[in-house]
């Protein structure tokens, strides 16, 4: 069977995928959450026209002839108000944030006056309408502030609170399990014996997610037995995810079960092998459940690397549509800083280092090892560099493209 190409995976694999679902959330948890629906302002901010100093509040045609001295008739403080009116030779003392007193049109820093006995004198020059926040100088009553796709941050966090909002509609968090098959795992914190390995791809795998916008849930260890396989994935069918990953058992080997028990479970394929390196072991398939959505199922390799980079590949841009969000990683364009051989027929995904040349651009160096069992090697990577399939040998300074990931 010919190898799938990585582009045309990704077709089928995000074809018709949406956002899945959207709920109303308290702010004080809103926070990294798409928005499902756009934020309108509740009202003007300021609601008044206030005061952005502390000082005094007069009508500025007393201020063109100077000095002058102007009686104090009150106060205006924010949250209490003046409520009279500031008439010819008139001044109300003011506060940072206070509204400004009808009749008033002017505010005097109190730097540049002098008070006492119920009297203030202006001594230097004022501009009319100085130090005066306008009504709806942030917001007015009705705009769009933050649009449908926004991420919550602490300022648009802070700005839908201002807006009058206490509750946001936001994208619904997709739920991913992720089941590790093998007889030869252990939990990490186990101490394996001589024929065994400690699970680890769960915890980079679940931490993709979560940068993309869902949830993951560990399901544990699976053993290589077809009825256990086919157990756990109808377990998983019958709860509320709305992805299945699987790690490790994708291959061809006597001991590589999952694809026969994803097919028993009923789940169809759309692919099986991609032309790709390292993870070519990949499939991706839906399972139908009645009136809930269906159950997106994505195999994943067990080698270590293979699991990482397949995550950053397809899964890590499936969680994110289904987030309503742009996937946590992008490819940028690079230049080579060595030569490299000619590719084969598979999509190769080059671990490597990042710097930036004299001019600024990015120069991608191909770490000297790229063996899929070791996390080392892609612990130091901050980017996949890829060549396509049949690409000729390039030389120091050709430009290349790179899949971010740190």
């Amino acid at each position: 069977m010919a190898l799938l190409p990585v582009d045309e995976a990704l077709r089928l694999l995000l074809a018709d995928k949406m956002p899945s679902g959207h709920e109303m959330v308290a702010l004080h948890e809103a926070g990294d959450r798409i928005l499902a629906t756009s934020i309108f302002a509740s009202f003007n901010q300021p609601p008044f026209d206030a005061s952005a100093m502390d000082g005094y509040a007069i009508r500025f045609a007393d201020a063109e002839q100077l000095p002058v001295t102007l009686k104090i008739i009150g106060e205006s403080a924010a949250g209490q108000g003046f409520s009279g009116t500031v008439k010819s030779g008139e001044a109300v003392r003011i506060f940072t944030g206070a509204p400004l007193p009808a009749g008033a049109d002017t505010v005097v820093i109190q730097e540049n006056t002098q008070q006492e006995n119920g009297l203030v004198t202006l001594l230097q020059d004022v501009e009319k309408a100085r130090h005066i926040r306008l009504s709806g100088l942030d917001f007015r009553d009705g705009e769009c502030l933050l649009q449908t796709g926004h991420i919550l941050d602490p300022a648009s966090l802070s700005l839908a609170a201002a807006s009058g909002h206490a509750q946001v509609q936001v994208y619904k968090r997709p739920q991913t399990a992720i089941l590790a098959t093998g007889n030869e795992l252990v939990p990490a914190g186990t101490q394996p014996a001589a024929d065994q390995i400690v699970s680890s791809n769960s915890y980079g795998v679940a931490e993709i997610v979560r940068r993309n916008g869902g949830t993951a849930t560990d399901m544990g260890i699976v053993s290589d037995d077809l009825a256990q396989i086919e157990q756990a994935v109808r377990k998983i069918a019958n709860s509320d995810a709305d992805i299945l990953v699987t790690l490790g058992g994708a291959s061809v080997g006597d001991h590589d079960l999952v694809h026969k028990a994803l097919i028993n479970c009923g789940v169809d394929l759309s692919f099986y092998k991609i032309a790709m390196r390292p993870g070519k072991p990949l499939m991706f398939g839906q399972l139908l459940r009645g009136d809930k959505s269906p159950l997106l199922v994505l195999g994943l390799p067990g080698n270590p690397v293979s699991s990482l980079v397949c995550s950053y590949v397809f899964l890590a841009p499936l969680v994110a549509r289904m987030a309503g969000k742009t996937p946590a990683t992008h490819i940028a364009g690079a230049k080579l800083a060595q030569s490299l051989p000619a590719n084969g027929n598979r999509r190769d995904y080059i671990r490597a280092t990042l710097t930036r040349d004299s001019a600024g651009e990015l120069l991608a160096t191909p770490l000297p090892v790229q063996d899929s069992s070791m996390l080392t090697v892609i612990t130091r990577a901050d980017a996949l560099l890829i060549r396509e399939p049949f690409a000729e040998a390039a030389q120091t300074g050709d430009h290349c493209q790179v899949l971010m990931i740190r």
